[in-house]
C-alpha cells in the first residue's frame, strides 16, 4: 500500500488516541516512561507504516540535534482491536415522520 500525507496523519491520529486511552486504562505504564519523552507507535501488523513512523522518528532525531534531551520511547503495538459499540441493550422503539 502506497501511504499518502493524509493517511498517515489519520493512521497516526488514531494510534495516538488509542494510546492515550490505554495509559488512561494502565497508568501504571506511566512510571516506566521518562519525563518529556516522545513516544513512536509502531505497528507490527502493518510493517511498512511501522517502517515510515521509525523513519519518520529518525529523521526529526537528526533534524534536532541541539537538543537530545527528550528521550524517545518506542511503543510496538500488536494491532488494534475492531472499534465496537459500547451500547448496551438499545431498542428502537417506533419511526416517527416528521
Amino acid at each position: 500500500m502506497k501511504y499518502n500525507r493524509e493517511t498517515i496523519i489519520e493512521k497516526n491520529m488514531t494510534l495516538s488516541f488509542e494510546w492515550e486511552r490505554y495509559l488512561l486504562e494502565h497508568p501504571d505504564l506511566l512510571k516506566d516512561m521518562p519525563n518529556r519523552a516522545e513516544v513512536v507507535l509502531l505497528p507490527k501488523d502493518d510493517p511498512q507504516f511501522y517502517q515510515l513512523n521509525l523513519a519518520a522518528a529518525r529523521k526529526a532525531r537528526k533534524a534536532r540535534r541541539k537538543d537530545r534531551t527528550a528521550p524517545i520511547v518506542f511503543v510496538e503495538v500488536d494491532a488494534l482491536a475492531p472499534t465496537h459499540s459500547r451500547l448496551i441493550n438499545p431498542e428502537v422503539k417506533g419511526l416517527f415522520r416528521v
